[in-house]
């Protein structure tokens, strides 16, 4: 939940309708020196070069050449500054103009298309579960993903969730796949070498009898372990159940 506080803005949490509906306070006198829009984009910057603990408001207000409080006119506290980052990424998003009527196919046009964002990001995974308000670029993609699954046979609700379940499978495994890249990088070892070390402790381990089911796991894969493969498998795998009876 986001949190609230006093009077002071610092501490208030997020209101999506102040945010959203309304967002850029109205000023008198001189334009103001930056906005919003050239702040996220900062923060977006430097989240992607160092990560997401990296982006504290002195950091940013530095990065833009502007007085740490002075920052606080524009993005009243850290909550709204990731909401503003979460929504300035997905207008990322590169999704065709409308779906192609085939539900199946664009869910995993749309799902390569999380991934590849996520890498471009790669804090992003780890911070959408902090997502509390829903920004227009966000919104936008939702309006897709619920026109694309409009000939699935689903209700709104279930369309909803759908989207949900995509994102939240999307983000896990990217999530895994950036940890898999930072063990590695942190090794002296490459992938196929973890890879086929794996492998050979799997098949010593099945062949000592009492793991019948994974021995005949181990003999009858023949996967390809590329991760963009291991993905398609995940994600369709996924996709063929949603329209499963319940």
């Amino acid at each position: 939940m986001a949190r609230t506080g006093g009077s002071s803005g610092r501490h208030a949490g997020v209101d999506p309708e102040l945010l959203w509906a309304r967002p850029e306070r109205p000023r008198r006198g001189r334009p103001p020196a930056h906005d919003r829009a050239a702040i996220t984009a900062e923060a977006v910057a430097l989240a992607d070069a160092e990560g997401l603990p990296a982006v504290t408001m002195r950091a940013v207000a530095g990065r833009i050449g502007a007085g740490t409080m002075s920052l606080y006119s524009y993005v009243p506290n850290k909550e709204t500054l990731l909401e503003l980052m979460i929504d300035h990424v997905g207008g990322d998003h590169r999704l065709p103009s409308a779906p192609s009527g085939d539900w199946r196919a664009d869910l995993r046009q749309l799902a390569h298309e999380q991934r590849a964002l996520m890498h471009r990001h790669p804090w992003l995974p780890g911070a959408l579960p902090a997502q509390r308000t829903i920004g227009p670029n966000t919104l936008a993609v939702w309006e897709y993903t619920l026109a694309v699954l409009a000939p699935a046979g689903l209700d709104a609700r279930a369309r909803l969730e759908t989207f949900s379940l995509l994102t939240g499978f999307v983000s896990s495994h990217v999530l895994y796949e950036l940890a898999q890249e930072r063990a590695i990088g942190a090794g002296d070892r490459s992938a196929g070498d973890l890879l086929d070390a794996q492998a050979r402790h799997l098949r010593s381990a099945a062949a000592a009898g009492n793991l019948p089911h994974l021995a005949q796991a181990l003999e009858e894969t023949s996967a390809d372990p590329a991760p963009q493969a291991v993905f398609d498998r995940l994600l369709d795998r996924m996709i063929n159940g949603l329209t499963a009876p319940a």
